[in-house]
């Protein structure tokens, strides 16, 4: 399957973004630690459901080869507005979205809001909606330096499995990612804060959820450092015909760590959905 890498202008601003097959459109929403981007995020989710779907996976803001936009305020919303931006360019109304950390954050915020934007006929939320557990993972996150080491702590705080920050070749890969001209400082202040400043409050959890109509999976690493368990079951417990589970030996990446898992659930999911 072929997967092709694209920029493009949205609303003045480079935007890339990875696409792959053909059919009804899922959209794809990375995460939004130091060193994310859509290949990274989804490189083995991408071609399975190409084989039956238009795939389509953006670099937001800040991360990739998209702009990296200093926003102190309010970059949440900018970015979940520049993926809708990004959506009606390229034809897609109405879309399965699946977003994994702040992607899936993104989703919820979006969902449960005044006055939503995205194009959302259904969606899976991967390891984002719960509180950040405040402990030394939470800290590696957001304490990234902008050094290989930092970011070999942000590996670890991601994955269950120790060969991930073992990985030299996969620490740097993030690493490289993380330092491309701009995207430090972009997600710093739009996302994070400066090394040793105090840590920003916790994402409210206590959301809107009656206000999603759509079908809903909530999806949850067992082995997640950064998310407290249970916390999938407790949030699909606010949304009407929502359902969650809990992928096992997995971290706050499932779709990475347990892809095979990951993509049966989603295929299934999807085919719920038609």
């Amino acid at each position: 399957m072929d997967v092709t890498y694209t920029t493009t202008t949205v609303d003045g601003l480079a935007t890339g973004y990875l696409e792959a097959g053909s059919g009804a459109p899922v959209v794809l929403l990375h995460g939004g630690e130091f060193g994310a981007s859509a290949e990274i995020g989804w490189e083995k989710t991408i071609p399975v459901l190409a084989e039956h779907y238009r795939v389509i996976a953006p670099d937001m803001l800040g991360y990739g080869l998209t702009a990296k936009v200093l926003d102190f305020v309010d970059g949440r919303g900018m970015r979940i507005r520049h993926v809708a931006a990004l959506c009606e360019q390229l034809g897609v109304d109405s879309a399965i979205f699946v977003g994994n950390s702040m992607g899936a954050i993104n989703l919820f915020v979006d969902t449960t809001s005044d006055t939503p934007v995205l194009p959302v006929r259904a969606m899976v939320t991967i390891c984002g909606g719960g509180e950040i557990q405040t402990n030394e993972h939470m800290a590696a996150l957001y304490d990234y330096d902008a050094t290989p080491e930092a970011m070999r702590r942000v590996v670890t705080a991601l994955f269950a499995d120790p060969a991930y920050p073992a990985d030299d070749a996969y620490v740097m890969r993030r690493h490289e990612s993380a330092t491309l001209p701009g995207a430090w400082e972009a997600i710093a202040a739009a996302r994070f804060r400066r090394p040793g400043s105090q840590p920003p409050a916790a994402a409210p959890s206590a959301r809107r959820y009656d206000r999603i109509g759509v079908p809903v999976l909530v999806v949850e690493g067992g082995a997640d450092k950064l998310l407290p368990a249970g916390w999938a079951a407790e949030i699909a417990g606010q949304i009407a015909g929502a359902r969650s589970t809990v992928v096992e030996n997995a971290g706050h990446c499932p779709q990475l760590e347990q892809a095979d898992v990951v993509n049966t659930l989603l295929l299934d999911f999807f085919k719920e959905c038609a």
